[in-house]
């Protein structure tokens, strides 16, 4: 009964010859190299490939009067966070612009390079989404109290706030000021894990009906393999907009 339990959850049936959807088996984190006390795994080398590929993108994209498709791409991320950096951040925009594009490009490639089949997503996992968001947290803290002083404890007490409801209000300030990178990385994680979990279950049906008979889910496939697309580069920017809003938060706390 256990080993036909386990067979089951990894997406085997032997007994018919069938195969069974189990959505959450790439979500697996296994090793490819392992040395020891260091070890390379699934999450870790997909890290790596979103890193080389943004790499590369701007590093390779030549520069020329009359651009090639990947200097449009480049030139159009580039100037997509750098004016959108300006719109939040205004005259600090270039001092947190590099963090700012190198966070998007990071979680954009990581979010797109996990659409391709037998990948792996890193940020379907919360534990890379948190410590993202953490590094924004702590960061977005430590400025603020380094441009403010203590000044920066300001940012929970609301102006125009009646005496009689500040101690609530600075409770729920505190409470959501905390919270953020929870809500940062489980809005990255969740849009993640959601998207490729449907991916897999139309996948699914596809094979077993196979495609004249599952021709409806394939339709649905590559109609929601499509709006997984638009939900990874949504998700990115999102990420970064959040953090450029807290960064802004951190430097412009009203005395």
């Amino acid at each position: 009964m256990a080993t036909s339990t386990t067979e089951a959850v990894a997406g085997a049936a032997p007994e018919h010859g069938e195969k069974i959807i189990d959505p959450i088996h790439q979500f697996q984190i296994h090793n490819i190299i392992d040395l020891g006390p260091f070890s390379l795994t699934n999450s870790g080398l997909w890290a790596i490939i979103a890193v080389a590929c943004v790499t590369l993108l701007f590093l390779l994209a030549p520069r020329h009067l009359i651009p090639s498709r990947l200097q449009s791409v480049a030139e159009s991320i580039y100037e997509f966070i750098e004016n959108m950096t300006k719109e939040v951040l205004h005259e600090n925009a270039r001092t947190y612009f590099p963090f700012v594009l190198t966070l998007f490009t990071f979680i954009l490639f990581c979010n797109v390079l996990g659409l391709i089949p037998y990948s792996f997503t890193v940020t379907s996992h919360i534990i890379i989404t948190l410590a993202l968001a953490l590094v924004v947290f702590i960061g977005a803290t430590i400025i603020g109290f380094i441009r403010n002083g203590f000044g920066y404890l300001k940012l929970f007490v609301p102006s125009g706030v009646p005496v009689i409801l500040l101690p609530l209000v600075v409770v729920i300030e505190i409470v959501s000021y905390f919270i953020r990178p929870m809500s940062l990385s489980i809005r990255l994680f969740a849009n993640m894990m959601a998207g490729h979990m449907m991916l897999k279950v139309m996948a699914g049906f596809v094979v077993m009906l196979g495609v004249a008979a599952g021709w409806l889910p394939l339709v649905a496939m590559v109609g929601l393999y499509g709006l997984e697309l638009l939900v990874a580069a949504l998700q990115a920017y999102v990420f970064a907009l959040l953090t450029c809003m807290y960064l802004s938060d951190a430097m412009h706390v009203d005395h």
